[in-house]
């Protein structure tokens, strides 16, 4: 039973100051409300040679879109610290974004030479060899993320810049062949959730849902054939 009587009075003590937030704890408050001019500000009020900040305030320079800026804040945060995989990767999704994928990739790989296991960085490779329309590489590398962190593709990188679907540019094939790689793994689910993201993206080559030999464990279940009888996007 609860009791909310009071049985004595209270002692009057001075009640601890709250501790003050540093520099970056409010910068992190302001990324995450998506308020990435304040949270430049704020990070700006931080030691400059902290690579940490620096990487951080290339993510929020990154987020308006201002890539010159952000690459900047990427290349100091490397120099302060060498060894930084986060910002080496980052500094790869600006030359991403910029369409240069040769240089994306030499930054991926250097990345990924300083710290191999990193799930999110192999798909942000992949996805710089399937700009480049080398299909192999793109799909080993996305076995590779898989492999590393089977929720790779579902969720958002922790600590830095990862790729999104949005900046694919063929979409549809993009998401048919992740649908082939899920079903090789077992994935159902995902793999029928990818191939409607395809069709629904104009996904042309309806033949190889039936020939594909990665969807022969799904080929007869309901929603497989539901996605066979859906309308081509016209486009």
């Amino acid at each position: 039973m609860l009791d909310g009587t009071r049985t004595s009075s209270p002692q009057v003590t001075d009640s601890p100051k709250p501790p003050s937030l540093t520099a970056e704890q409010r910068g992190d408050i302001l990324m995450a409300r998506k308020m990435y001019r304040e949270a430049i500000e704020a990070f700006s009020e931080g030691n400059s040679k902290d690579a940490v900040l620096r990487n951080k305030t290339g993510i929020a320079y990154h987020q308006l879109m201002q890539l010159d800026k952000a690459a900047k804040c990427y290349e100091q945060a490397v120099k302060l610290k060498p060894d930084y995989h986060e910002a080496v990767n980052n500094l790869g999704t600006v030359y991403y974004a910029r369409k240069s994928y040769r240089r994306a990739i030499s930054q991926y790989r250097r990345a990924l030479k300083i710290s191999p296991d990193q799930a999110s960085v192999h798909s942000n490779l992949g996805t710089a060899y399937f700009a480049r329309n080398q299909l192999d590489l793109a799909l080993t590398e996305f076995r590779t993320a898989l492999t590393l962190d089977p929720e790779v593709f579902e969720h958002h990188s922790s600590y830095g810049v990862m790729l999104q679907e949005r900046s694919v540019q063929d979409r549809a094939k993009y998401h048919y062949w992740m649908a082939t790689l899920y079903a090789s793994q077992n994935r159902g689910d995902l793999a029928i959730q990818y191939l409607r993201k395809a069709l629904e993206e104009g996904f042309k080559e309806r033949k190889k849902l039936t020939e594909e030999p990665a969807f022969a464990a799904i080929r007869e279940l309901p929603e497989f054939k539901e996605l066979l009888t859906l309308e081509p996007r016209v486009l």
